[in-house]
């Protein structure tokens, strides 16, 4: 029947279930936590009540639209870390569960590399060795990839992510949470060099956000003391002007790895990759710079279990199995 896996996706406030097998999704369930919204960002304690009301019919639902029941499984996994303590528990108490029950191995997942592979759900898939600009909320990396298993950060944000430079500006601006979309979907209507913003001089492949937030601050707030209707009038020019910065400090850095490493296989992920703006101006440089690029439908962007399958089945080809009780981690490193 091939090698069959479920697996659980509990890193914040998705509440995901899918089944793998032999590389191929049968199913990909996501159940997403509308709760958080009133309180401008995710709450912890929140997310974990709801992830306990979600995973049993998430994992139902799962199993049937694959057409598989437990019996069929050769091993469950969970996303170990990064994320929230009490979220990422639910999830691991859940599997081990299951795993004990049915004399299955487990297998940990981490989220940032499940991010990566996202990128080998589908067809066309990148060649390895490949370079993944991996862009969410809390993380953004440049990662060098030789193998499934074998995945390398080469650079990485050294302050806030760009996803997090998404929503802060766009609470800056009075914007709902989540706020990166919205900035999405108003820099489509706007003149991305409008407004002239500032890029780090950060060495290496690494990134930072923190003095390009700062810097949109101020310039708002001067423009706010001139024209209290500022924001209000140029909504879609300082979206767009925003979203033009955040884009192309991430592509400068990207392209200055490509050139380094040597490699074409060019690949995007990561929440913030659902991005349209991005998905753009990244498919453009491709065209520009010669490179193959490759990014996840949409559905694999965000947090999903699917990408946490899609690694578990790779790691359970290489025999990299975890304890019985083994257990998440908020944070963790490759």
């Amino acid at each position: 029947m091939g090698i069959t896996i479920l697996a659980i996706e509990s890193s914040c406030d998705e509440t995901a279930a899918s089944i793998c097998r032999d590389g191929k999704i049968l199913s990909n369930i996501i159940a997403t936590q509308k709760v958080h919204e009133k309180y401008g960002g995710v709450v912890p304690e929140l997310a974990s009540r709801a992830h306990m009301q979600h995973i049993v019919p998430v994992v139902d639902q799962c199993l049937v639209e694959a057409g598989v029941v437990l019996k069929d499984l050769d091993a469950i996994a969970f996303t170990q870390a990064p994320g929230l303590i009490g979220a990422l528990l639910v999830g691991a108490q859940f599997a081990r569960s299951v795993a004990l029950a049915l004399g299955k191995p487990l297998i940990t997942v981490h989220h940032m590399q499940a991010h990566v592979l996202a990128n080998l759900i589908e067809e066309p898939s990148p060649k390895f060795p490949f370079l993944c600009l991996t862009v969410s909320g809390g993380h953004t990396q440049i990662v060098l990839c030789e193998s499934p298993v074998k995945l390398t950060v080469i650079g990485e944000t050294i302050d806030d992510a760009a996803g997090e430079a998404f929503d802060k500006s766009a609470k800056i601006l009075g914007l709902p949470y989540p706020g990166g979309p919205l900035i999405d979907r108003y820099a489509n209507l706007g003149n991305p060099k409008a407004f002239i913003f500032p890029e780090p001089k950060i060495p290496a492949l690494d990134f930072s956000f923190s003095g390009l937030k700062t810097a949109i601050l101020y310039f708002l707030q001067e423009q706010m003391k001139a024209n209290p209707h500022f924001i209000e009038e140029r909504l879609n020019d300082i979206c767009a002007s925003i979203q033009h910065r955040i884009i192309t400090i991430l592509l400068n850095k990207l392209k200055k790895a490509a050139i380094e490493t040597g490699i074409h296989e060019i690949c995007l992920a990561g929440g913030v990759s659902a991005n349209s703006g991005l998905r753009k101006a990244f498919t453009e440089a491709g065209k520009k710079y010669q490179w193959n690029t490759y990014f996840p439908s949409i559905e694999f962007c965000t947090d999903n279990a699917a990408m946490i399958a899609i690694t578990a089945y790779y790691k359970y080809r290489a025999g990299d199995f975890a304890a019985d009780d083994a257990t998440p981690t908020a944070k963790a490193g490759w």
